[in-house]
């Protein structure tokens, strides 16, 4: 049995915990956000934020050629502090928000997945971070 790898990717925002977190748990907002660039999109969220509830996330080029939908079940849900959940298939997710001076930092650590570069899945995942930071920074 293989131990499991953890990633983690953060940033910080210029916004505060409140609006972080609607811009994370929303699905009027997810599809705002919720890809690594500007060949894809999002076009489709759903979120039942609570623990036991399950979430969607529909991710898609935008030349129609590939996509996917990003889905799990919510294990705990702590309002504008943290998030964790299981992604279909096993893997364990946590997101942790903190409120520092003005600013909100976002921490997520991931289980890695066995078929991609361990740098090429934290790329990834901090690319949509990234675009995240942008999109609540910019409304």
């Amino acid at each position: 049995m293989t131990e499991k790898i953890f990633i983690t990717v953060e940033v910080s925002i210029k916004a505060n915990v409140q609006k972080v977190w609607q811009c994370w748990t929303l699905p009027e907002h997810i599809v705002r956000w919720y890809f690594a660039s500007d060949d894809w999109h999002a076009p489709k969220a759903e979120n039942d934020l609570r623990a036991g509830g399950s979430f969607l996330t529909r991710m898609e080029s935008k030349d129609g050629t590939m996509g996917f939908d990003f889905t799990g079940i919510y294990d705990e849900v702590n309002t504008e502090s943290f998030i964790t959940y299981t992604i279909t298939g096993g893997r364990k997710v946590k997101i942790l928000f903190s409120a520092v001076s003005h600013e909100t930092h976002v921490s997520q650590i991931f289980e890695a997945e066995d078929i991609n570069e361990i740098e090429l899945q934290r790329g990834g995942w901090q690319a949509i971070l990234e675009n995240f930071k942008k999109y609540v920074e910019s409304n």
